[in-house]
């Protein structure tokens, strides 16, 4: 299962991993980087890990918008990506679709 999701080697793959590593990034700052600046009065975390949670952002809606236009997406497909990735878990939701997508794609290029 983990093998399948952190593939790299098409479009929607890629669309998938990211999805799945930005996600897991924003839950982490979420509920533990911001936990501890505040409680434990201690910014490390969030500095840490604010800059890598903000270039899987962007790699999200790169990876999306590219996918978008490569699959004949709607606008509305890539904008409900973007409410996902603000929303804690959010883009977990979205993976079964995302594995939908990379299969049908990879059908079309080898057949």
């Amino acid at each position: 299962m983990f093998k399948d999701l952190m593939r790299f080697d098409t479009p929607t793959a890629r669309l998938r991993a990211v999805a799945f590593v930005e996600g897991l990034s924003f839950i982490l700052l979420m509920f533990v980087a911001v936990p501890v600046k505040y409680l434990l009065e201690n910014p490390i975390a969030v500095r840490a890990l604010g800059p890598i949670h903000g270039v899987l952002f962007v790699w999200l809606a790169y990876a999306a918008f590219e996918v978008r236009g490569l699959r004949g997406k709607p606008m509305s497909w890539f904008l409900k990506i973007g409410v996902a990735s603000l929303i804690p878990f959010g883009t977990f939701f979205w993976d079964r679709a995302f594995a939908v997508e990379d299969e049908a794609y990879r059908r079309e290029q080898n057949g």
